[in-house]
């Protein structure tokens, strides 16, 4: 089918400063090289603990920050190499979705407003005529599971589980290829989260748009993605189908995030740090000698790859 989105050794380094009395800097990889491919209408899941980079990864690729280094590729094009008008062109092919649908959403618009915004802003305010403008977005609310009285109220008027399909409403409404999930349930009532996991569901059955679904809750990758990338410390340290992951899950990680998706406790461990070796060895309850030879490489044969030593030795 193709990849939609291709990510190639995508890097991104802040700088801090851990004493606010102190002058000197402290370099935090917030995303250290990682690489995925994502196809036409394929939901793939990227999951890991609060910190680990997965929304720094979601913000590189959209642009609102820029990669410190790597290479994306989205609908064939360079798309940090693009000329500024090329990539507003293709803006309206990437649309994201952030956690808290409240902070996300203009208080001083109304439903209308808010999800007719992007699709002036793509068509052009002279384009689009008003009355088709209104059935765009009559339909695109309705698609959301909401009705049309809602356009007439402002986000403080709606629960949290209304606006975060808002939320959805204005990124489908430009008919995007691809959209990012950023944490989109982690932010409301555990009720409320199934009914928005059905909808993306439900979305991703009738619109053929590919995905990047973000979540620190395995279970809930599960459920919403055919691939998974698990992320720890700035790094993929396994990736494969969601099938591949669940039955045979290579990596310490990717285990101990399995027990906890099962109310299973987790033994965290040191939470040190070393740039030469594995990102997860303070923390591996099956570390060995020869896990301090260096970096392990994300390795493996087809789809499913893992970057640990104690497998790919």
């Amino acid at each position: 089918m193709g990849a939609v989105l291709s990510v190639s050794d995508l890097k991104k380094t802040y700088e801090i400063r851990r004493n606010p009395f102190s002058l000197r800097k402290e370099s935090i990889k917030a995303v250290d090289g990682v690489s995925f491919d994502l196809e036409r209408g394929e939901t793939v899941g990227l999951v890991g603990e609060s910190g680990c980079g997965k929304s720094t990864v979601a913000r590189c690729i959209t642009l609102l920050e820029r990669p410190d280094a790597g290479r994306i590729l989205f609908l064939g094009s360079d798309w940090m190499g693009l000329p500024e008008e090329r990539r507003k062109a293709l803006r309206k092919e990437m649309q994201i979705i952030f956690q808290d649908p409240y902070s996300s959403l203009n208080p001083r618009k109304k439903v209308f407003d808010v999800v007719a915004e992007p699709i002036l802003t793509h068509r052009g305010q002279l384009i689009v005529a008003k009355s088709d403008l209104r059935d765009r977005v009559g339909e695109v609310v309705r698609s959301v599971g909401l009705d049309e009285d809602f356009l007439k109220k402002y986000p403080h008027e709606m629960s949290g589980g209304q606006r975060q399909r808002v939320a959805i409403g204005r990124a489908l409404a430009t008919d995007p290829s691809f959209i990012i999930a950023d944490e989109p349930v982690s932010s409301l009532d555990v009720s409320v989260q199934a009914q928005i996991i059905n909808l993306f569901l439900d979305i991703k059955e009738r619109f053929t748009l590919s995905m990047l679904f973000i979540s620190h809750d395995l279970s809930i990758v599960r459920f919403v993605s055919d691939g998974i990338l698990v992320m720890y410390r700035g790094r993929i340290v396994e990736m494969g189908r969601k099938e591949e992951l669940f039955q045979e899950a290579l990596h310490p990680y990717t285990k101990l995030l399995m027990e906890a998706s099962m109310g299973k406790a987790a033994d965290r461990g040191n939470n040190g740090e070393s740039e030469n070796l594995c990102a997860f060895f303070d923390r591996c309850p099956q570390k060995e000698e020869k896990c301090e030879e260096g970096m392990p490489q994300l390795q493996g044969t087809g789809t499913h790859k893992v970057a640990c030593f104690l497998v790919n030795s």
